[in-house]
């Protein structure tokens, strides 16, 4: 048995995951036409890859095994991170996704362990989707609650423009440019349902309850609304454009 300090090779894989399907009455052999282990009972045919680390050439290699045979195992040596992590269950759902089958191996003192995670299979999409279906309609609320593209795709670590900031910004400039509203007042303004809330979380410290029901622009909301002039512009443009219609319209 290796101790902590040894370096584990691909080889060392080959042995548990070789118990693990004879103990369940399957031939297993190694190396065969470059897989590294095909396991065989009667017409079956499993394939399994064997590899230190979890990466694209493993998905790969595992994906071209698959026009072979439907039962792909990959074979890895079981992680030390979290495996309730974001991380580990993204890892899942692309496995599942590839309609591939995961074993993981250790290596305790006792023995090696191998412990069957997922089992090759067709991928349902659309039980996938349900699931999601609140993430979709999240999604597609924040798109539509934008007024225009504001952020570099791929950024990170970067303060980005949401809907929510896009509609703080949106009720700061209406407080500074009519002086103090209530949440209705700044509604029938174009604000939106989540007026309220907005004004009593205060997230970014831009407003003022200086009345029962009545809000108004902070010296800060003043100030800090001035680094985003592409959202004012927009605002005043639309408040404009407000104000014309309502003349065109009067007798």
């Amino acid at each position: 048995m290796k101790n902590k300090s040894e370096k584990r090779y691909e080889t060392d894989l080959y042995e548990p995951v070789r118990d693990f399907f004879m103990e369940k009455g399957f031939e297993v052999y190694g190396e065969v036409n470059h897989c590294d282990i095909a396991v065989v009972k009667e017409e079956e045919l499993i394939l399994v890859e064997l590899k230190l680390n979890l990466n694209v050439d493993l998905l790969v290699q595992a994906v071209n095994r698959q026009r072979l045979t439907d039962l792909v195992y990959i074979a890895i040596p079981k992680p030390k991170y979290n495996r309730r992590s974001k991380k580990w269950q993204d890892i899942l759902h692309l496995i599942r996704r590839l309609e591939l089958g995961l074993l993981l191996v250790s290596f305790p003192k006792s023995g090696p362990v191998v412990e069957p995670v997922l089992s090759p299979g067709a991928f349902d999409r659309v039980k996938s989707k349900q699931g999601y279906k609140k993430k979709r309609v999240k999604l597609l609320e924040e798109i539509k609650g934008r007024n225009g593209d504001y952020n570099v795709g791929g950024s990170s670590k970067t303060k980005l423009m949401t809907a929510y900031k896009e509609n703080c910004i949106q009720i700061a400039f209406l407080l500074e440019q009519f002086g103090p509203l209530s949440p209705r007042a700044l509604r029938k303004l174009g604000t939106g349902e989540k007026t309220l809330p907005i004004l009593n979380k205060n997230y970014y410290g831009w407003y003022e309850k200086i009345a029962r029901g009545l809000y108004a622009v902070s010296e800060t909301g003043k100030k800090e609304i001035t680094l985003f002039p592409d959202q004012v512009n927009y605002y005043r443009e639309l408040l404009k454009n407000a104000a014309s219609e309502t003349d065109e319209a009067s007798p």
